[in-house]
């Protein structure tokens, strides 16, 4: 059985659109319901990495965004020479 850092370093080594991917196929597989309850609880607990992983990257990219807009709207306020105002 494969231990917890070997599996979040695989989920880790994604990109955005595979851990996607896995978790609408993890969704997929325990909609259809013709899997057993040892293999469903394994799939689930995939999914909730796969789900963690993906608002984990999300949360990142949001902040990312939000330092960017930051400093771009700090180069536009220089160069209207405005950066004391509280706009």
């Amino acid at each position: 059985m494969e231990n917890i850092n070997t599996s979040e370093k695989k989920i880790n080594g994604l990109t955005f659109e595979e851990a996607l991917k896995k978790l609408e196929e993890s969704v997929l597989s325990l909609e259809k319901g013709d899997i057993g309850l040892d293999e469903s609880i394994k799939i689930y607990e995939d999914g909730i990495k796969y789900s963690d992983y993906l608002l984990q990257r999300l949360d990142s990219a949001e902040k990312r965004i939000e330092e960017l807009s930051a400093k771009n709207g700090e180069k536009d306020k220089q160069s209207f020479g405005i950066e004391n105002l509280n706009i």
